[in-house]
């Protein structure tokens, strides 16, 4: 007779519980398991966490909310996953950074190496937004000059049933 699956811990109304299969982060977060698997084979996400006996991956509050920042990331900035691991390094090394800031025994010139080492990690995270922006500046550019275009044929339009049209804009490409 085979075990059935334990179900996560129950939490009380209105409140998640302390720890989740990846089924049901998959379905809070609106992805699947395959992907949340996916994201930490390629590195996005660290290795798979806790199990249960049964083997089910198990993710606490902390977990959860990173899968939910690189899924909001990815859908922001519209990066490649390979795009996105970057910017999660950096995002990592940083957190390592603030770490160490945090240590009472960091003397004053070890503290400006590591601030010297969290601004590196923010410049390279701000050239890879700004590229992405920029992508996205020209995509708006084109689609600006489409749609003037679009609008010049259809007052063309509305000029050849008042019997002027120009012919140079009936040729003119979208």
């Amino acid at each position: 007779m085979s075990k059935a699956p334990t179900p996560s811990v129950p939490a009380p109304p209105g409140a998640r519980p302390a720890s989740l299969r990846i089924g049901d982060v998959a379905r809070l977060l609106g992805t699947t398991p395959r992907t949340i698997r996916y994201y930490e084979e390629i590195g996005l996400l660290p290795e798979a966490p806790a199990r249960r006996s049964g083997g089910h991956r198990i993710y606490a509050e902390a977990e959860v909310e990173r899968i939910k920042e690189v899924m909001r990331l990815k859908d922001l900035l519209g990066v490649s996953l390979d795009e996105l691991k970057t910017l999660l390094t950096a995002e990592d090394a940083r957190a390592e950074v603030r770490a160490q800031l945090r240590r009472d025994d960091v003397r004053p010139a070890r503290r400006r190496e590591l601030l010297e080492e969290a601004l590196g990690h923010i410049d390279h995270q701000l050239e890879l937004v700004r590229h992405r922006a920029s992508e996205l500046a020209k995509l708006e550019d084109e689609l600006s000059e489409t749609r003037k275009r679009v609008r010049r044929k259809i007052r063309g339009l509305d000029a050849a049933r008042e019997g002027s049209f120009p012919p140079s804009e009936e040729m003119t490409p979208l």
